[in-house]
Formats: C-alpha cells, sequence, structure tokens
C-alpha cells in the first residue's frame, strides 16, 4: 500500500524510514558531507537527471536530509518538499522562484514580520512591488476582493493563514481560485496549523511554507523550513534554493524528523492546552478579547472549520486598557509562560506586541497591548495559576 493511502498518524511514524537501506536501522542515520566521490568519469560527468534524491555535493542533500524531506512532503500531501533553513528562509525562496525584477506580488496584511520586510524592502531594491492586502477583504467572498489588486505584472499571490499575531483566517479556495484564473502561483504560509492540521495544496496551493522550527521540530533546538511544493513548482524552488546557496545540516534535519513522528500527538495535545487556556482567559476581565481561530466570531472562524481539522496551541489575547508598569509586573514575575520569539516547542509562551506596526493596509486598534501565547505541555492547572498570579501582579500595580 502507497503512503499517500495512509492516515496522517501512520505517515508520521513511518516516512522517511528505510530500514533496508540502513542495515536495519529504524533512525536514518546523520550524514556529515561536504565532498561527495563519483566512481568513473562518466558518472562524475554524467550523473544523471535531479530527482531529489541524488547525492552530488554536501549542500544539496545527504540521506539524512532526503529522509526528512520525503517525510514532510508526505505528512503534507506534497509532491517533494525542500528542507531550508530556517521558516524565512521557505517563504523568501518560494516567493524568489517565481519572480523577477519588474513583477508585483500581493501579501497579507498579517503576514509574518521578516516575510513582509522582506517584501518591502528587499524585493522593492530588485524592482519587485509589493501590495499589501487587507486579509479578509470583500464581503461577497474574498475573491472578489482581491482581483481588483490584481494588475498585468502580478507573479505571486502570497497567503498566511491564519496570520500572525493575530490569527485571521482566510478563505484559500476563494483566492486560490482566482489567482489560477489570472495565472498567478500561490504561497501559503502553514506554520500555525503544521501538516498536522491543514494541508494547504488539497486546496490548490502551489507552495506551502512551514517553519519546521515551529511545532515538527517540536522542542526548542532547531532551525529548519520547508517548502512543499506540487510536481509542477519543485523545479523552480530547488532551483531558487541552489541559487541561493541554501543549505541545512543533517544534524538539524536529524532532530526535525525525530520531532514529527510525534507531531500528531503533540498537536492535539497543544490544542486542548490552548482552547482549554483560551476559555480560561476569555473569562478574566483585564481582558477585553480572545483571538483565536477556533472561537465563533473571530474573523474567518468559518474557514477555519471547514477547512481544518484542528487547531494549534498559538493564539492572542487583547487586553483591556494597561499601563506598561502594570504590564512589566506581570510579565516579570511569570514562573511558568517565558518571554521568547518563537513557539511550538513543549514550553508555554507569553509576548507583548502591538499589531499596529505591522499594518498597512488594516487598521490595527484596541484598548490595551496584544498578547500572543502558546500553551505548551505543562499541567493546565499550573498554568492557569501562573497567568491568575500575573494577573494579581498587573492590577497590583495599576
Amino acid at each position: 500500500m502507497k503512503s499517500q493511502s495512509k492516515k496522517l498518524d501512520t505517515l508520521l511514524t513511518h516516512a522517511g524510514i528505510d530500514p533496508e537501506q540502513n542495515f536495519g536501522i529504524v533512525n536514518p542515520p546523520v550524514y556529515h558531507a561536504s565532498t561527495v566521490l563519483f566512481p568513473t568519469l562518466d558518472a562524475l560527468e554524467n550523473p544523471g537527471p535531479d530527482t531529489g534524491r541524488s547525492v552530488r555535493y554536501g549542500r544539496h542533500g545527504v540521506p539524512t536530509t532526503f529522509a526528512l524531506q520525503e517525510a514532510v512532503a508526505a505528512a503534507e500531501g506534497g509532491y517533494q518538499a525542500v528542507a531550508l533553513p530556517s521558516g524565512v528562509a521557505a517563504a523568501t525562496a518560494a516567493i524568489l522562484a517565481f519572480v523577477k525584477a519588474g513583477d508585483h506580488v500581493l501579501i497579507p496584511d498579517h503576514a509574518y514580520g521578516p516575510t513582509r520586510h522582506f517584501a518591502a524592502d528587499t524585493l522593492k531594491r530588485f524592482g519587485i512591488a509589493a501590495t499589501f492586502y487587507d486579509p479578509m477583504i470583500g464581503t461577497g467572498g474574498i475573491g472578489a476582493g482581491i482581483e481588483a489588486l490584481i494588475q498585468d505584472n502580478t507573479r505571486v499571490l502570497f497567503m498566511e493563514s491564519p496570520g500572525s499575531l493575530t490569527f485571521e483566517v482566510q478563505d484559500v479556495p476563494a483566492l486560490v481560485a482566482v489567482a489560477k484564473a489570472h495565472g498567478l502561483t500561490t504561497i501559503l504560509d502553514n506554520t500555525w496549523a503544521s501538516p498536522v492540521f491543514f494541508h494547504p495544496l488539497k486546496f490548490g496551493v502551489d507552495v506551502s511554507v512551514v517553519a519546521g522550527t515551529k511545532y515538527i521540530g517540536g522542542h526548542s533546538d532547531a532551525m529548519m523550513g520547508f517548502a512543499i511544493c506540487t510536481e509542477a513548482s519543485i523545479r523552480p524552488v530547488r532551483r531558487a534554493v541552489a541559487d541561493l546557496g541554501y543549505s541545512v545540516g543533517p544534524d538539524n534535519c536529524y532532530l526535525v524528523l525525530r520531532g514529527l513522528r510525534t507531531a500528531g500527538v503533540r498537536m492535539r495535545a497543544h490544542e486542548a492546552q490552548g482552547m482549554a487556556l483560551a476559555r480560561f482567559l476569555a473569562a478574566r476581565p483585564e481582558i477585553e478579547r480572545v483571538l483565536h481561530p477556533a472561537f465563533p466570531g473571530h474573523p474567518g472562524h468559518e474557514f477555519w472549520k471547514r477547512d481544518f481539522t484542528g487547531a494549534s496551541g498559538l493564539f492572542s489575547v487583547v487586553l483591556k486598557e494597561c499601563p506598561r508598569k502594570a504590564l512589566a509586573a506581570m510579565l516579570d514575575g511569570m514562573e511558568l509562560f517565558g518571554m521568547g520569539y518563537s513557539w511550538g516547542g513543549f514550553e508555554s509562551l507569553i509576548v507583548p506586541y502591538d499589531p499596529a506596526k505591522l499594518r498597512s493596509a488594516t487598521a490595527w486598534r484596541a484598548p490595551g497591548p496584544l498578547l500572543r501565547i502558546h500553551a505548551g505541555l505543562e499541567d493546565l492547572d499550573d498554568l492557569k495559576d501562573d497567568l491568575a498570579r500575573g494577573f494579581e501582579r498587573m492590577n497590583a500595580a495599576r
């Protein structure tokens, strides 16, 4: 039975494993390599087509890399995947694979900060224009609104669903339909849901990018990104990655592949923790509102309910008016919720943000700061107690 017919948890457990090629060893070994020797002049001069598993030079991948790429592609339902050093590298390389000087790209206003900066700064310096669009554009369906922004030189429609910090869920099928009608390449950042809870290529997306640093790796100890491609999009992406000189280390590949094996059970645990904490926070008097795709009334909730199979442990809350000294009193004393710019690991995190600084097509208005929360795998009651004590410090410092 081919891997495509197996259920997700089975794929996560077995994809990329080939004991027959590794002396019966279950986990693919770590291959460290730069130079690769060829046995004959003919083999050196005619290595054959690049199938995505060709061992030619260390920068282009070793068997450890290929095992990870095969496993991620199978989990996401893609033709092939390319591993990159970070999620940002995956997003930027995917965009560069399909644009040239004089082209135009569409980027959602809620995109991840580094992706947004790349579009506004780096692409601009290379003569590629970017328009930031309201991720929830249009009232009669997103597709109707996005079409007005497409120019003759538009080449890429980028999506991020849910979006960073505020987690609006986009109507991906509607956006893809318009993009295909105009011959655009569609790229979607799928880091929040991971391959466990959303499969963009199933909805017609050409390239799905995921920060493997987050939920796939899952242990806060490895940097990694992936571009999961269709058969039509894999060659341009692989060419761009090679031309940019990107390479991933085999040790990180080993760590992320090991994390992938438990991604299903971890994601379901993060989902349960996140939902419980979001409900707990929604009942707190200090909270203005909760930003969680699984909550009715959240922007795009109906699309999340229709297209996704679950929710991750990352969400945000908007505080009521809160002076900085009160916010510092809360956050500085947290015991279990660390402050750090990542997420997806086993530990809980909490970080304040001001989304208004990362918007141009939309306006962000809120009475107080936004707190992005990652629900880790600690005991739920302990997490609630840590938050409750934090609110006590906040209220005392007002």
